[in-house]
């Protein structure tokens, strides 16, 4: 009985767990916010810039020295010799044995001095790519909330364009009836009431047009956010007025200055070519003589030897220091090779940073002058709009009466499905166009 009690207290909280994910609603910023933790490519560039910080303390490593312990044994075996003669270091031993086991052990240290500064400008440059890594998260991460603005954008004219279509199939089945009534009444024929039950039939395949593309819109959505394709997702749609798409633009000019100072792609341009200064230096460092200590400790032991392993290691035991100097005569052109190469990728980093900038403007000079043309538009659209609703509501009245034939009213009707379609276009657009320059400006993605 307690087993049964349980099991309904879990298939309980399971069904409640179920509901509230079911119920959860997402705005524009919970999907943003989703995204940035659950993308996939941002995640490989975080990790990424892990990677980058385990680089900087490799190359930090280098400025100490290096300890190492070797050991090594060996049996000796000489069958067709009276006696067995080794050289234990210093002592020549002599025995009957005629196999023999040596052993060695050795104590090793080795620290470059100085190699042409190669190492400390090699840990600035494994620094500068650890924040290269950072912005590049930082520019994955706007090309994320980018993306999905604009689907959310998409959204949200896909939503309003079937509510569009929709109302006009209700206006398309409702004139149609009515040519039904007129048709057997005689007012009109056989070929309008046909007309009129085509525009039924194309209205519908209009709706189901426009619903498709906002299932595939929101299917997009759930691909940013890594969702399953199958999930429920209940998106909050905000209702957005003239004020939303009229409102001011932000100067070009300012815009494009604040994106130079923060968009992250100029940023790890700049890097880039402090980094290719580096590779310069680097790669000049070859020309220099390297300078470099080492010393080593260690003892030698043998079977044959009469004295113990301890007094073997004893008096075996001896101690070197030494210092190493190495200076680069003739290198087959590598060295100057590397120089050659380090310096035309700094003029090609020079010219990849001036490529960012045009590219950086080329961007917000088309997203100003597109919101510029939507929201003029748009003005037009809406009036567009208004005169082509009266001039259907009176043909749409007239051929009620009888006063007007088939023909006139559907034109009618398409001129202002039509003005409604460029309406929502421009509308969203605008809104669009003017959400991704305040971003550039430096502003958070909302709506």
């Amino acid at each position: 009985m307690k087993q049964r009690v349980v099991y309904l207290a879990i298939s309980l909280l399971a069904t409640s767990s179920l509901t509230a994910q079911e119920a959860k609603k997402w705005t524009l910023n919970d999907c943003i916010e989703y995204a940035l933790e659950k993308n996939i490519q941002l995640q490989q560039d975080k990790i990424s810039l892990e990677e980058s910080d385990v680089d900087v303390k490799t190359a930090k490593a280098t400025l100490f020295p290096s300890l190492s312990f070797n050991t090594g044994h060996n049996v000796t075996n000489r069958p067709y010799q009276e006696n067995s003669s080794t050289v234990n270091g210093t002592e020549i031993i002599s025995s009957n044995s005629k196999t023999t086991y040596s052993g060695n052990y050795g104590l090793n240290a080795q620290w470059t001095v100085w190699n042409g500064n190669k190492r400390i400008n090699t840990i600035k440059q494994k620094k500068m790519s650890r924040e290269i890594a950072g912005l590049t998260v930082a520019q994955t991460e706007n090309s994320l909330q980018e993306q999905i603005a604009q689907v959310f954008i998409q959204i949200l004219y896909a939503d309003e364009s079937v509510k569009i279509n929709e109302n006009t199939l209700q206006v398309s089945r409702a004139t149609y009836e009515r040519g039904v009534e007129l048709f057997n009444e005689g007012s009109i024929s056989k070929a309008d009431l046909a007309q009129l039950e085509a525009q039924v039939g194309n209205d519908q395949y209009q709706l189901v047009t426009a619903e498709s593309s906002l299932r595939d819109y929101k299917l997009q959505l759930k691909q940013l956010l890594e969702l399953d394709g199958t999930e429920e997702m209940d998106l909050v749609l905000p209702t957005l007025t003239d004020e939303h798409v009229l409102q001011p633009l932000p100067g070009q000019t300012d815009i494009y200055q604040q994106a130079l100072a923060s968009r992250p792609e100029i940023q790890s341009s700049k890097l880039n070519i402090e980094s290719s200064k580096l590779d310069i230096s680097v790669a000049k460092a070859g020309y220099y003589p390297t300078i470099s200590l080492s010393a080593s400790a260690g003892s030698t032991t043998n079977s044959a030897s009469e004295n113990g392993w301890g007094k073997q290691m004893k008096y075996g035991w001896n101690n070197m220091i030494g210092i190493n100097l190495s200076i680069p005569i003739f290198d087959n052109r590598q060295n100057k090779s590397a120089v050659q190469k380090a310096r035309l990728q700094y003029s090609s980093s020079q010219l990849d940073l001036i490529n960012k900038q045009k590219e950086l403007y080329k961007n917000i000079e088309s997203l100003w002058l597109d919101a510029t043309n939507a929201q003029q538009q748009y003005d037009a659209a809406e009036s567009k709009l208004k005169s082509s609703r009266i001039s259907f509501d009176m043909v749409n009245e007239q051929f009620n009466l009888g006063m007007k034939n088939t023909v006139e009213l559907l034109t009618e009707k398409n001129n202002l499905l039509s003005a409604q379609q460029q309406r929502i276009q421009a509308k969203y657009m605008a809104i669009l166009d003017r959400t991704l320059l305040n971003f550039y400006a430096g502003q958070e993605i909302k709506l």
